[in-house]
């Protein structure tokens, strides 16, 4: 064995006994995620927190529960931006405002939400569509950092053309400005779009469901996790949605080969719109 097999072969055990000691600590359960990616964010963490090796850092997490809390951040930050794939907001306005017209009252999970960008473009859509008044959210994820930010609702000025333009590629009706104001070098959301959201921590590895729902939004979220994680994560969709649920995945993603692909009906295949049918 040459120095960089055994090099790779020491992180690997570092890694498995780190995953193993968080787990024990805390009942974060990070061992199924895609060994790739879950390499690639700890060795960014580790270097932001200036530790050298996954050892160094297990200690410095076990101490300090906010070690942990940056980690799950960094673990949630992936692909933000309000009104991201702005193709999958125009599908959702054809093809899945028109279903949720239906309904008295529609309950929607952003499973893994992150910071929030994606919680709010979906509020705006909703306010736009006039369904947002009976409309609830609940935006989840296991980083309490990621959930505080998502409640705070604001986003740096330097994001103002991206988002705006984004907006407007979505099918925006008004103007993007009006859903924000700018103070302090930042730019705050408007309070009344956080009105019929729900913010709090649920982690998709261990948590079960807590309600059932119109509308499962979990795009990207599983690209991290390995076959077997992905496979409980379909299963807690499946139960979390009504009959004729919509549920969308991320552009990567697919119901290909997934427990639940025979319960679903495809809405629009691009746009990894499906619907419950059994």
């Amino acid at each position: 064995m040459d120095g960089r097999d055994g090099d790779t072969e020491l992180e690997g055990i570092e890694t498995g006994l780190l995953l193993e000691g968080l787990y024990r600590r805390y009942g974060v359960d990070l061992r199924n995620y895609a060994p790739g990616a879950l390499r690639r964010r700890l060795r960014a963490r580790m270097q932001a927190e200036g530790v050298g090796t996954v050892s160094g850092f297990q200690e410095k997490a076990l101490h300090d529960p906010e070690c942990l809390e940056r980690l799950l951040l960094e673990l949630s930050s992936q692909g933000l931006g309000m009104f991201r794939d702005p193709e999958f907001y125009r599908a959702f306005r054809r093809k899945v405002v028109a279903l949720l017209r239906t309904y008295p009252y529609v309950r929607i999970w952003q499973a893994g939400c992150s910071t929030g960008e994606e919680v709010y473009s979906t509020a705006i859509l909703l306010e736009e569509e006039g369904l947002y008044q009976r409309c609830r959210i609940y935006a989840t994820d296991p980083s309490r950092q990621a959930i505080d930010r998502a409640r705070e609702g604001a986003f740096p000025l330097s994001a103002v053309r991206d988002y705006t333009r984004n907006y407007l590629e979505a099918g925006g009706r008004g103007e993007f400005s009006d859903y924000y104001a700018a103070w302090e070098g930042r730019a705050w959301l408007r309070p009344e779009l956080k009105r019929n959201l729900v913010f709090s921590e649920h982690n998709l590895a261990t948590d079960g469901s807590f309600n059932e729902f119109q509308v499962v939004l979990c795009r990207d979220v599983m690209l991290s996790f390995d076959r077997s994680l992905q496979g409980r994560v379909h299963e807690l969709i499946y139960e979390s949605l009504g009959m004729f649920g919509v549920f969308a995945l991320g552009s990567r993603e697919s119901l290909r080969l997934s427990p639940r692909e025979a319960c679903y009906e495809t809405l629009d295949a691009p746009n990894r719109l499906y619907r419950k049918v059994r």
